[in-house]
């Protein structure tokens, strides 16, 4: 059964040291790795993406425990079941005193009522319960649970590592595809390692498709060239080296697209990105720049659009990801724009670089620290609630900078209004020639 089991079930790591990527929480010196070699594990709920080694980390623990292991799949599995674990392991408990490790894979998937049958077997230690979930366990899992575990987060295994489990997967003998005499080409590797998305089972699946379906050459050997990944892969390729020029020059065409409010180039390509495996989250911190230094406060709500879609992809993942993506960039595209907030930072910036510390107007110095009031900070200093429209005319800048300029609101979308109350209470403030103002020192 072991060597007709799929490929991927068959390169799964048996050890510690065979597991790769996921160093931020198994290398040497971290916890997990100290309890699993110490047989010391305490309960833990694995979380990340598929194919990034959640059952693989759990087999391993199986193999490298004196405890009692079972498993089971939260899809399939019922409260029956968990009571005849429970059953046995309060038997080996008893009996011969010792602990029994039960794994429960996609543990999501279990309703509230199922999770709170475990919590009391996993309070008292009659279980060392191991979940598996690709979903974030702290909104899926019981509150209790989950104050009872250690939550690791998995991460996409970076496509380096999925390059040698690939190389490995072809040639080896033992476990892998070895025996087919099958080679595969570099750029083959680095376009299914790419792809793969950070789901070293996707990658394996697509080599073993390779590798059974691609006929001899006349050298007698199976060849995995680009073209069979492809197929095996069902993509084609698409020129977009995430550290070279494509990548640069495509982000830069997003972004000109939705700056020059052109949404449908904006959405091409962002199509093409995300084809091409670029991450969601570098996709949306550019969208979260774009909106503030092109729109700006032609329209305040493109930041909070930005923003809220990088949350929600981040919780969501591909590929509903690229519909809150594309809702974000349209939205940018089509906004009013305005770079009049980024001018008057870049602006100020510079001033401040030229001119230094200049000195902060003394009624506007905070009064409150000790011997402040004695050496007159605050003093002078006009409270705008008191005057009409909330607003006074009164040294903000350094004197140095009397009357400098630095945001100039633009005559585009809501900046408009900006644009028109800063100056219609500015005049009124003129015209009333302050009268009716106080004093105040806070």
């Amino acid at each position: 059964m072991e060597k007709e089991s799929p490929l991927a079930a068959r390169m799964r790591p048996r050890t510690l040291d065979e597991v790769v990527g996921q160093e931020h929480i198994i290398g040497k010196d971290k916890l997990l790795y100290r309890a699993i070699q110490a047989d010391k594990i305490s309960s833990v709920i694995f979380y990340g993406p598929p194919g990034t080694g959640k059952t693989t980390l759990a087999k391993v623990i199986a193999g490298s425990t004196s405890a009692e292991f079972k498993q089971i799949n939260a899809t399939v599995a019922g409260k029956k079941d968990m009571e005849e674990v429970v059953a046995k392991a309060k038997e080996l408990q008893g009996m011969y005193g010792k602990r029994t490790i039960l794994f429960i894979d996609e543990i999501h998937r279990f309703n509230k009522g199922q999770q709170d049958y475990l919590l009391p077997f996993v309070e008292d230690g009659t279980l060392i319960l191991i979940g598996a979930t690709t979903e974030n366990p702290y909104f899926e899992v019981n509150g209790a649970l989950i104050s009872r575990s250690i939550v690791f987060e998995l991460k996409p295994i970076p496509a380096q590592a999925v390059k040698e489990l690939l190389r490995k997967a072809v040639y080896d003998k033992d476990r892998g595809m070895g025996a087919y005499n099958a080679v595969i080409d570099e750029e083959a590797l680095d376009f299914l390692a790419e792809l793969s998305g950070g789901d070293a089972r996707h990658a394996l699946n697509a080599i073993e498709l390779g590798v059974m379906t691609t006929g001899r050459a006349e050298d007698g050997q199976i060849h995995i060239t680009l073209e069979v990944a492809q197929e095996c892969i069902q993509k084609r390729v698409m020129r977009y080296d995430k550290g070279g020029d494509n990548h640069y020059d495509t982000i830069s065409a997003f972004i000109k697209s939705m700056r020059g409010s052109d949404p449908d180039a904006a959405v091409y390509y962002l199509a093409r990105m995300l084809y091409a495996g670029e991450s969601v989250t570098f996709i949306a911190r550019r969208i979260m720049i774009c909106a503030s230094e092109d729109v700006g406060n032609a329209d305040p709500m493109a930041l909070s659009v930005a923003v809220n879609a990088s949350l929600a992809v981040e919780r969501v993942g591909m590929p509903e990801a690229q519909i809150i993506l594309a809702q974000a960039a349209s939205y940018i595209a089509c906004a009013p724009k305005s770079n009049a907030a980024c001018e008057a930072i870049f602006s100020a910036a510079q001033e401040v670089a030229d001119s230094g510390n200049l000195p902060i107007p003394t009624h506007l110095q905070d009064a409150h620290y000790k011997g402040a009031a004695k050496l007159g900070h605050g003093t002078g200093y006009k409270y705008a609630h008191d005057y009409p429209n909330h607003y006074v005319e009164q040294q903000y800048l350094p004197y140095e900078l009397s009357g400098r300029e630095f945001y100039s609101p633009s005559g585009n979308g809501y900046e408009r209004k900006i644009r028109e109350h800063m100056k219609r209470i500015r005049q009124e403030a003129a015209g009333s020639s302050g009268e009716g103002s106080t004093e105040s020192g806070t």
